[in-house]
């Protein structure tokens, strides 16, 4: 392999044996141990597991907001230069829109932060609200838009930078069964529109098995990586998938990790 295909191979994000251990009043929790992991650029990786595996650390550690106690946290390569603070867009299980801002300039608050242009970031905005779909709710207020609206909002203010990796962390916990299916529909659709690369954390299995190209799953303490794999499914998914042999095999791998099968 030449020295330039050898480059363009490098992952956007290698872990190697990441930990982290917190420590409160005299006592230690291991939070993560061993996570080894490597994340190609455009990549959409699913990160499942219990509640309080850990998995919202190992994001932590990538958002740069945490440092790991062990092991290695690469990202980014000599071809690629990463900057946490500019290079990462981040949507968590609650919107968290400001309620006195227009949807639009909820989406804008990167550009005010990071001292982008206004106006090049305005037409942005608008072209992202209309690739989640919220074309035409630019001067509505968070509490005109339903909870499903409220998080593609969420996600196209994610996007606003151009930020380089995208972490979610069970972005949609709090909507209701059949407002999440859509959502998974529009992720994956929002995914491929956009070419980001995404680390989606999530505890349902069904979730992370159609939205991931690959699957990270995180068992309960002590947490560890209990495997990494890829999901060799269509790109171009439809929620009758889930009802495939291939999609159930999956499932049940996953299953099978964290002891229930």
């Amino acid at each position: 392999m030449s020295a330039a295909l050898a480059q363009e191979a490098e992952p956007l994000i290698r872990l190697r044996n990441v930990s982290k251990t917190y420590r409160s009043g005299g006592r230690a929790f291991t939070a993560v141990s061993n996570v080894t992991m490597d994340v190609r650029d455009g990549d959409m990786v699913a990160l499942v597991g219990p509640s309080g595996c850990g998995k919202t650390t190992v994001l932590k550690i990538l958002a740069g907001l945490h440092e790991a106690d062990g092991g290695t946290v690469q990202i980014g390569s000599q071809a690629s230069a990463f900057t946490p603070g500019r290079d990462v867009g981040m949507v968590f299980q609650q919107a968290l829109l400001l309620k006195w801002r227009t949807i639009l300039h909820n989406v804008m608050l990167p550009a005010d932060i990071l001292g982008l242009p206004r106006k090049a970031a305005e037409a942005r905005a608008r072209d992202l609200l209309a690739m989640v779909g919220l074309k035409g709710f630019e001067d509505k207020y968070p509490y005109e838009l339903s909870g499903g609206m409220q998080q593609r909002a969420a996600i196209a203010r994610a996007l606003l930078h151009d930020p380089k990796l995208i972490l979610m962390d069970e972005p949609f916990g709090a909507l209701d069964a059949l407002t999440r299916e859509r959502m998974n529909l529009e992720m994956r659709r929002i995914w491929r529109e956009s070419g980001k690369t995404i680390l989606f954390v999530t505890h349902s299995i069904q979730e992370a098995v159609f939205l991931g190209e690959r699957c990270a799953v995180l068992t309960a303490g002590p947490a560890r990586m209990a495997e990494y794999f890829d999901i060799d499914l269509p790109a171009d998914r439809g929620l009758d998938i889930k009802t495939s042999d291939e999609f159930g095999r999956y499932v049940r791998r996953i299953y099978g990790l964290l002891g229930f099968a």
